[in-house]
């Protein structure tokens, strides 16, 4: 199979709010490049870049689909990400190693939720973008609407290469406005024609901007631009490629993906001014690592899907030199050997066997022992380790639970499976609530994944509300005895203590004090006094939750010279908690979360009500960009659900993160309703 040089392969991945038609566009670059034979069709199940059995099912992207295909000499790897929030971790992965974005709108609907949220990823790794105002066939189609929207959203940089042929059922074709030429689509064929007329003016105009932008590019070219009043289109075309790799100029587009019109200029957009691969570069410890294809070995692994028929298949982006099938390689971000298969191209789930892929490329690879995605194959000896993205924290948490007796084995590795393919996804063991606890970016993903579940490990699962791990503590000093005496016939049990209990400050823990004097309380039973007081705190008085942040002191207490013993004085300790513990006003404590919420402004009301409304206090806001952040303290009892809430509440465009803060005390009426589903918890087992 061909090789290619860095210099002739572009990156690129394919983002936008979901039903902006990213998979179909995907889908008509491949068919005008003549990588694919037909076009296929969401609603059929069977596209390229869709094709796994939940996307079929669903007729959703939930992976981000890798294919590639040559034109005009270049090849070009597009990398086809989800539109829905829930899946973001692969859209973060995928922007990790492309050289530039082609962001997706429709025609009918402009800069979306989506749109924004993608688009801010990409700018925040200062990655170049091509806007693809797609569905121009639409019935409300209204390209000058969505370029006012791209504009509004991301300045004056934003500029159009394309301008349209008609509208809605009368879109036929593009005006390549740098080019100067009209191209017209018939039956899926282009024909090349003079500029239509009725756009001469305004091409004329936007053409004379799009030079004047080339030359502004190098001084060289602004000079002869100036003498000359005109540059050559190969001059053109090379001052606005530097313009768009540098993120000086997004360059607009437009195209009906569907109806099989401007799919080959969109790729001619991407071969002429999208950054190539040799401009590609990872964070790799205190420094990036750029794309050099005569160094060492060096590639991120980015994406794992299980496949039935090979098992897991990795891809990969190499930065250094080449990786080759059937040579040794090293993990450097696990310190393991790899021995490395067939290697690949791959496109949708057909794949090419390839004996190396070069630096610069993207390529696949199966069956690695121990290697997962974010790791970094280098050869051994290397200090380079990839810097993996910073993905996002969970925003929804619920307990899980097998169905079937006996499959918690099954589910655990299942669950563990999934992990490695979705890092967003994240499962562990709660062992004071005894629950297992998943978490994930929605409530869509955490049903994707419990579906996946079933289907791929054989293990029906229900979900629940988790349960919060509440504390219990006191609220004033309280003495009390403890005697624990008991005659069975031969020798007895006898252990008598006297406690002091008083509340610490919030975090404190636990304080055991020996005060004991003259011996009343040999000291060889002091310990198993202390051990039976944490084991009693452990257990929890008033609801079953583990006691905090309390002062014990032992200062009394009684023995007998045969009956008396370590068990004795365990048990007798333990009474004499509980009885002080009733006297020492006990409450309950919850978490509070530390909560920080992303919205447009336009909603920082709404929201900030609910948050109050859920028992929380706002600590403040500050505006970023469109968007208002607020800082709130929310118990973590109100907290589960929000995202799906939040969603709704601020037509998808709110999202929110949260981590622990502390413990405060429960209101009253909230106290005592806690006390009793821990009652009826506990009478159930």
């Amino acid at each position: 199979m061909k090789s290619y040089a860095p210099a002739d392969i572009r990156n690129v991945a394919v983002v936008g709010h979901q039903d902006s038609g990213k998979t179909i566009l995907s889908e008509a670059m491949l068919l005008a490049a003549g990588a694919i034979g037909r076009m296929g069709r969401i609603e059929d199940g069977n596209t390229t870049m869709d094709h796994a059995p939940d996307e079929i099912e669903r007729q959703i992207s939930i992976h981000s689909g890798v294919a590639w295909c040559e034109h005009a000499g270049a090849k070009i790897n597009i990398i086809d990400t989800p539109g829905y929030e829930d899946f973001v971790g692969e859209v973060i992965l995928a922007l990790d190693v492309v050289d530039g974005v082609m962001v997706a709108l429709r025609a009918d609907g402009g800069v979306e939720v989506g749109t924004e949220k993608v688009a801010g990823l990409a700018r925040a790794r200062a990655l170049p973008m091509l806007f693809v105002v797609n569905k121009m066939d639409k019935e409300h189609a209204d390209f000058d609407a969505c370029v006012e929207q791209i504009r509004e959203s991301f300045g004056a940089a934003a500029r159009l290469f394309h301008v349209p042929i008609g509208s809605a059922d009368g879109f036929r074709g593009v005006v390549d406005v740098v080019r100067g030429r009209a191209l017209v689509y018939e039956n899926g064929e282009r024909k090349e024609t003079d500029v239509p007329a009725d756009l001469a003016d305004r091409v004329a105009e936007l053409r004379t901007e799009l030079v004047e932008s080339a030359a502004e590019s190098d001084e060289a070219l602004m000079e002869k631009y100036l003498e000359a009043g005109e540059l050559s289109p190969e001059e053109i075309v090379a001052g606005l490629a530097a313009r768009v790799r540098s993120g000086e100029i997004y360059p607009i587009v437009c195209a009906s993906a569907a109806g099989a019109i401007g799919a080959d200029a969109v790729l001619d957009t991407i071969v002429d001014f999208m950054p190539t691969a040799e401009t590609g570069r990872h964070r790799a410890g205190d420094g990036d690592v750029t794309v050099d294809p005569d160094g060492e070995p060096a590639a991120f692994v980015f994406k794992n899907t299980s496949d039935p028929h090979v098992g897991d298949m990795l891809f990969f982006r190499v930065y250094r030199g080449s990786l080759a099938g059937g040579s040794d390689i090293h993990n450097t971000s696990r310190n393991t050997s790899e021995r490395l298969g067939q290697l690949s191209v791959v496109r949708g789930k057909h794949r090419d066997d390839v004996p190396s892929v070069g630096a610069g490329d993207i390529g696949a690879v199966v069956k690695l022992k121990s290697t997962k995605i974010m790791d970094t194959l280098a050869r051994k000896g290397s200090d380079v380790v990839f810097t993996p993205p910073e993905l996002p924290r969970p925003s929804i948490f619920a307990a899980i639970a097998p169905v079937r007796e006996g499959d918690d084995d099954k589910m655990g590795t299942g669950l563990n499976r999934l992990h490695d393919e979705d890092p967003t996804f994240e499962v562990k063991l709660d062992p004071e609530m005894h629950q297992t606890l998943i978490s994930g970016q929605g409530e869509l993903h955490l049903e994707v994944v419990t579906k996946r579940l079933k289907e791929r490990f054989g293990v029906d699962v229900e979900l629940s509300k988790p349960r919060v791990p509440y504390r219990e503590t006191i609220t004033k000093s309280a003495e009390a005895q403890g005697r624990h005496k008991k005659q069975t016939g031969g020798r007895g049990q006898f252990g008598d203590v006297w406690l002091r209990l008083e509340p610490l400050p919030r975090g404190s823990g636990f304080e055991f004090v020996d005060a004991i004097v003259g011996g009343v309380v040999p000291g060889k039973f002091i310990p198993a006094v202390e051990k039976g007081v944490r084991e009693t705190m452990a257990q929890g008085v008033v609801a079953g939750y583990p006691m905090v942040d309390v002062k014990v002191t032992l200062y009394d207490g009684s023995y007998h010279t045969v009956d008396s013993s370590e068990q004795a004085f365990k048990t007798a300790a333990s009474i004499g908690f509980k009885a002080a513990v009733e006297k020492a006003a006990p409450v309950l404590l919850e978490p509070i979360m530390n909560v920080e919420v992303k919205v447009p402004e336009e909603f920082m009301g709404d929201v900030m009500g609910d948050l109050s409304g859920r028992r929380g206090k706002i600590q403040g806001s500050e505006p970023q960009g469109k968007f208002t952040v607020i800082r709130a303290q929310v118990p973590q009892a109100e907290l589960y659900r929000y995202s799906t809430h939040l969603r709704s509440m601020t037509q998808g465009r709110g999202s929110h993160a949260r981590e622990f803060s502390h413990y405060e005390p429960v209101p009253h009426d909230q106290q005592q309703k806690i006390i009793e589903e821990a009652k009826k918890l506990a009478e159930s087992k």
